[in-house]
């Protein structure tokens, strides 16, 4: 069996608002926790300095930093197909799913079922 690992980030919105609290937690770390406690409050800082900028590397930037992984095990002989291949049946489902939501005319959904029936 074949394995397949997939990387897993928080969302845009969710890093945004951790890179908000961080940047608190970094103003207090400075504020109070540096000149009250010492060595803790240096330590205190430069953890919520490294949460704000992971945070923020997630939430503004294209290639964030993954939290944690999945490893998925995939049988490398059943419902293998090339990259970007569907077969019919799941073709006719997403055309039909369109065609429910509104997305496309009665017209449209007629002429691309008989393309992909063509297929067949």
């Amino acid at each position: 069996m074949a394995r397949k690992r997939i990387k897993v980030q928080p969302s845009k919105a969710q890093s945004k608002v951790g890179f908000i609290v961080g940047i608190l937690f970094v103003v207090i770390g400075l504020v109070v926790a540096v000149p009250n406690f010492g060595l803790f409050g240096v330590i205190w800082t430069a953890v919520a300095a490294l949460i704000a900028f992971v945070h923020f590397k997630n939430g503004f930037t294209s290639n964030g930093v993954s939290t944690h992984e999945i490893v998925v095990e995939e049988d490398s002989q059943v419902n293998q197909k090339p990259d970007g291949e569907e077969d019919i049946e799941e073709k006719l489902i997403k055309l039909n799913s369109l065609y429910e939501q509104h997305l496309i005319t009665k017209e449209e959904y007629d002429k691309k079922r008989s393309e992909i029936l063509d297929e067949f």
